[in-house]
């Protein structure tokens, strides 16, 4: 009977430390054996975001806890890995280097292959933990660091469709919470207030609505959010801009994504319409269903990671890594920790004063 391909994941791009052990299942998805994330939400709760200093020390602390945790679930012996993935980039340097280092440790003493992984690659191809899906398709991956559509051509292949101008959404969404008294991380709970909120309360604006292609800005909505808030005098007001302020996400993602429909159409060699949408801010309910509703009525096919592998996660970054080890692709031991790395490298910079769209 032939060995089933079983990967190690790790991720610490960020605040979470994480560890998940994936088998390829013959004919099906991945089987997630093990999927450990540990969140230091309290760790950077006093401070209203993370502080790079005190993720890195956390995750000092508790990878070896959890890569032990994610190793006894999975009830796989070490030595039955096949390789070991972990996240290289991007991300905070001081974070990325503890998970990329204590990978390579685990794989030099196994002697079994090691692969970089990229962080927003994982989210890619998040949804093929749990959904049939084939190449191409239409990517939006909408996170606290990240928003940007990408047509996914195939592993390592990646067309840039659009991207922020300054802010990612759920950056936004954060900033958002923090104006409202609302404690880190505040893109939950802004979804929350938002249910008891009347949308149509604010007017905000929705920047390079009608231009930029499929660019996007979120940059003045948070400042038009901010002179807002300081004027708010009860819990009512609050509610109502937290729901302002999701409705009008909303209506930015469903009119970017329109063009950016268009613009997938425009290959003729995609011969079905998927779209994908993953990174944290796709486990908002809301947001989600709105981009179904739009999708179907675009006649794309929306797919959509589970809500726990929305956020960071070992299990996508695994899955890259099981992707890649099945067509021999692995990485010496010196790979760089690379704190910017997009996945189309060809894609101009759009970040920062100066920007023309």
């Amino acid at each position: 009977m032939k060995k089933k391909i079983t990967i190690l994941g790790i991720e610490t791009s960020c605040d979470e430390t994480a560890v998940s052990i994936i088998q390829e299942n013959t004919g099906g998805n991945p089987l997630i054996l093990s999927n450990i994330v540990s969140s230091q939400v309290n760790v950077h709760k006093e401070y209203g975001g993370v502080v790079p200093e005190l993720a890195a020390r956390a995750h000092v602390e508790k990878i070896d806890l959890i890569a032990k945790k994610a190793i006894e679930e999975s009830k796989i012996k070490i030595q039955d890995i096949d390789a070991i993935a972990a996240t290289a980039g991007p991300g905070l340097v001081v974070c990325l280097s503890v998970g990329l280092n204590f990978g390579k440790t685990i794989a030099q003493s196994l002697k079994k292959p090691f692969i970089a992984i990229n962080h927003l690659e994982g989210h890619a191809l998040s949804p093929k933990l749990n959904s049939k899906i084939n190449y191409p398709y239409l990517l939006l991956l909408i996170s606290g660091g990240h928003s940007q559509f990408l047509s996914v051509e195939g592993l390592g292949k990646y067309k840039r469709l659009g991207t922020t101008i300054d802010d990612a959404v759920g950056e936004a969404f954060d900033k958002t919470a923090k104006l409202l008294g609302i404690e880190f991380p505040g893109g939950p709970m802004i979804e929350k207030f938002a249910q008891l909120g009347d949308e149509n309360y604010y007017s905000l604006p929705k920047p390079i609505l009608n231009r930029g292609g499929c660019n996007l800005s979120f940059a003045g909505l948070k400042t038009a959010v901010l002179k807002i808030s300081k004027t708010i005098k009860s819990d009512q007001e609050k509610y109502n801009l937290a729901s302002s302020f999701q409705k009008t996400i909303e209506d930015i993602l469903c009119k970017k994504s329109e063009v950016a429909f268009k613009e997938f159409r425009k290959n003729k060699k995609n011969k079905k319409n998927i779209f994908v949408i993953a990174g944290g801010v796709a486990s908002n309910k809301n947001i989600r269903k709105k981009l179904i509703n739009l999708s179907l009525k675009e006649n794309f096919d929306p797919i959509f990671p589970p809500i726990n592998l929305c956020s960071d996660n070992a299990a996508m970054i695994a899955m890259v890594g099981l992707e890649k080890y099945k067509k021999g692709i692995n990485n010496k031991l010196d790979f760089p920790v690379k704190p910017r790395w997009p996945l189309d490298e060809k894609a101009a910079f759009l970040k920062g004063a100066g920007v023309k769209l």
